[in-house]
């Protein structure tokens, strides 16, 4: 083979006679499958075919992994369908390609081998991975899209049906030894192995195992239809096909087109065209580079955080500390109560087991975590965590007695849901100290962190909160000390306009209902009983001041009586051992048309306004906060999106003709008239 200079590949042979493809995209910090990269595979496979080596082995120079995937900018630039089908037509012939060299291919995998470096890995007949650092899998359903360089035949063909569909269905990724016992890869071994084990491979050419024999009998043609049927049935439980319509897409190409390779083949690259210029595809792609653009707000190296002290062993501050030391860093959790950090050791040895699984790795994550009742970790700390009930003059005692004792660098995250920064500075003799770190709940489960800027913080607190929320594996949001500051802000009204039409007689299944089919993950009502009805009346009362909204009298009644949702066991709905009871609806009952613009349109009239005031400071920030502070349905791409793709015009007309027919809650902000969405 002739030798020539390529940007991205570096291609050597040893003395066996073996070609080994070296992937080392400049200028990034992982391999990604753009343009030029799969040109260059082009003509690098031409010429391997042309003269064959002994064997081929595929691998990446870059720490971080294998290949992380396609480029996703990419797919945002197809102007046509039929662009986006010539694109992947031509990846498809270059895999289908290095799938027919005679020759033995193994791919080299450590790291992440994601989308489609991992349907280039299948096209290799041996995959080797690391088996500590690799992850593999293929996510593209969570772009909207499917496997589209051949992935949706070749894993079946190397997993079977079951583990594959799973595979694509779920987007989840596998370690290595869960990729080898599914048979996604051949060998799984030591990082030190790693050479050695692709040589003997291509030298020795081991016999691939073959699928078990009831492979057949599920793959079989007149059965297939019904197991699709129970596949949808499973995914439409968590996404509706006009929301998301590419699970079902996958389950198509299986169900219809299996016993023809080459059908098959064809029908994925004209699928994932079709997917790739819809909405959904463009706006989920959307969200993904949000998630890039929240973890680049962390760029500060030199800041260095190891200590962190949490006061208050409640559901959040607890749950805050708990998460922190699962990520590493040594926690102190201060609490009044015996009882009460007793409750979080428990909590923690319960989700580092679920988390962790390894008793080793559980005892390793608690021995970060220490119970201090005297607050003996305050010195120590580089961060103090306060997450106390939201009482400004109680926060404000709290910070006057703890000041003396900390480092002269600490500062001090106030986790307050919705308090100005402004209320709490005045005991603090260096108030540039005090950043808010607000986190939602579940912890566990929720991605975001508000970082609360207040007029006197300093930028050195802002970089190290930002960069202690990126540490902690969270999406870092920047926000005005403002009431309520961004997601609560924007929150609020949705679930004060929910109870409002509980209060009018709509059943709160129907309320959730429309929610539901609108694409939020939860209905309003039952969020409200999830989060605490308690805390939503304290939120709503907080922000009454400031805000147009109306505290529900029957919310008041409820949190009287101690009837406060999920934790009480009865709120708007009862809840049986911590699940959701669904009264019946009536059959004969008409929901009011315009339930869905009364939710829907308070929270994205909030939005406006918070665009007008900066509360985040640019759109995207501001659309990134929503989706992953409150869930909103992620194919609309966040809420100015969702004005952008509906007509600004026609959602300004839509918030007049509700004002006029239920007052002035819906009036307009006045950002409408000065601001642009494009």
């Amino acid at each position: 083979m002739a030798k020539k200079k390529y940007k991205n590949w570096n291609i050597t042979n040893d003395e066996h006679g073996i070609a080994w493809l070296h992937l080392d995209v400049p200028k990034s910090s992982a391999n990604i499958l753009n343009e030029q990269v799969i040109l260059e595979l082009d003509s690098i496979v031409n010429d391997l075919s042309a003269d064959e080596p002994t064997g081929v082995v595929i691998l990446s120079d870059k720490e971080s992994g294998f290949i992380a995937g396609a480029d996703i900018n990419e797919f945002t630039t197809f102007e046509s369908e039929e662009a986006a089908l010539q694109n992947i037509q031509r990846a498809h012939s270059i895999f289908n390609h290095i799938e027919n060299l005679s020759c033995p291919t193994v791919a080299l995998i450590h790291g992440f081998c994601l989308g489609g470096g991992m349907e280039l890995a299948l096209a290799c007949k041996y995959r080797i991975a690391e088996e500590d650092s690799s992850r593999l899998g293929l996510p593209e359903v969570k772009l909207g899209i499917h496997p589209g360089f051949g992935g949706t035949v070749r894993s079946i063909e190397r997993m079977g049906s079951f583990s594959a569909l799973d595979l694509m269905l779920t987007g989840r990724n596998l370690k290595a030894r869960q990729a080898y016992k599914t048979g996604l890869i051949n060998y799984s071994v030591p990082k030190r192995h790693l050479m050695t084990a692709a040589t003997q491979t291509i030298l020795n050419r081991p016999k691939i195992k073959s699928l078990p024999w009831w492979e057949n009998v599920v793959n079989h043609k007149l059965i297939r239809p019904f197991v699709a049927k129970m596949l949808v049935k499973k995914v439409s439980a968590r996404a509706a096909k006009s929301h998301y319509p590419a699970p079902y897409a996958i389950i198509d190409l299986w169900s219809k087109h299996l016993n023809n390779r080459s059908t098959m083949l064809e029908e994925e690259a004209k699928s994932i065209a079709h997917l790739l210029v819809g909405k959904t595809a463009q706006n989920l792609i959307r969200v993904f580079k949000l998630t890039d653009t929240l973890k680049g707000l962390a760029k500060d190296k030199s800041v260095s955080i190891d200590h962190i002290h949490v006061i208050g062993g409640g559901v959040m501050g607890g749950d805050i500390a708990i998460w922190c030391a699962l990520q590493g860093f040594n926690v102190t959790l201060q609490d009044q109560r015996h009882e009460t950090l007793a409750a979080v050791i428990q909590r923690a040895v319960k989700l580092y087991t679920r988390l962790l699984k390894d008793k080793r790795l559980v005892n390793s994550a608690l021995d970060h975590l220490t119970a201090d009742i005297n607050g003996n970790g305050l010195t120590k700390a580089d961060v103090v965590i306060e997450a106390i009930f939201e009482d400004a003059e109680v926060k404000r005692n709290l910070y006057k007695a703890i000041e003396p004792r900390l480092k002269k660098t600490a500062i001090i995250a106030t986790n307050t849901s919705s308090i100005p920064l402004e209320q709490l500075t005045d005991s603090l003799n260096k108030p540039d100290r005090l950043v808010g770190l607000h986190f939602f709940n579940p912890v566990a489960k929720m991605p975001l962190v508000e970082i609360v800027v207040g007029e006197k913080t300093s930028k050195k607190a802002q970089q190290i909160a930002t960069t202690l929320t990126k540490k902690i594996r969270k999406l870092p949001l920047p926000v005005t000390s403002t009431p309520g500051f961004l997601v609560n802000r924007i929150l609020m009204p949705y679930l004060t306009e929910a109870v409002t039409l509980f209060e009018e007689g709509v059943p709160v299944t129907v309320i959730d209902k429309i929610a539901l089919e609108f694409g939020m993950p939860m209905g309003p009502i039952e969020l409200a009983d999830t989060v605490g009805l308690d805390i939503c009346l304290h939120v709503a009362e907080n922000l009454a001041e400031s805000m147009p909204i109306t505290v529900s009298e029957h919310l008041k009644q409820l949190v009287s009586k101690k009837i406060l949702g999920k934790k009480t066991g009865q709120g708007f709905y009862a809840f049986k051992k911590g699940k959701l009871v669904k009264p019946k609806m009536k059959s004969n009952y008409i929901a009011p048309p315009d339930i869905e613009n009364r939710l829907i349109l308070r929270l994205i009239n909030e939005t406006m306004a918070c665009l007008r005031e900066h509360v985040a400071e640019t759109r995207d920030l501001i659309d990134a906060g929503i989706i992953f502070g409150t869930g909103f349905a992620p194919f609309h791409g966040g809420p100015l999106q969702y004005v952008k793709e509906r007509g600004q015009d026609e959602v300004l007309k839509a918030l007049e003709h509700l004002e006029i027919n239920y007052g002035s809650r819906f009036k307009p902000d006045s950002g409408w008239k000065t601001i642009k969405i494009e």
